[in-house]
């Protein structure tokens, strides 16, 4: 099973298709969350999803808006986007029924 932040990192991959890679991913996951996302999580993040085969990274082509540091391409395995989609359909099965409203005083139980 997934975790969440692997979660969030496969689904910004997948949303970003060809255009995936470090900066635009933490881009879409900070949106996302409201919270900051590290480098240092990403990247190690990215490889171990890599090393489970959810999915592939390349170093696509240098750029001078980079200062010619080549940019490491993301793309979600056909692996990778039924672990998601597992991920996501539990979380939506555990859940339902489920109200996140405060109905408590200072919205705790």
């Amino acid at each position: 099973m997934l975790g969440e932040f692997e979660y969030l990192l496969l689904s910004a991959a997948a949303r970003l298709g060809d255009d995936a890679y470090g900066v635009p991913i933490r881009q879409e996951i900070e949106q996302a969350t409201g919270q900051r996302c590290s480098t240092g999580a990403l990247y190690t993040t990215l490889d171990r999803l890599e090393s489970k085969g959810l999915l592939k990274t390349w170093m696509g082509d240098a750029t001078p808006q980079r200062g010619g540091r080549p940019k490491r391409m993301v793309r979600v395995t056909a692996k990778g986007s039924r672990e998601a989609a597992s991920f996501y359909s539990a979380v939506r099965r555990v859940s339902r029924g489920v109200s996140w409203e405060a109905t408590h005083a200072g919205g705790e139980l």
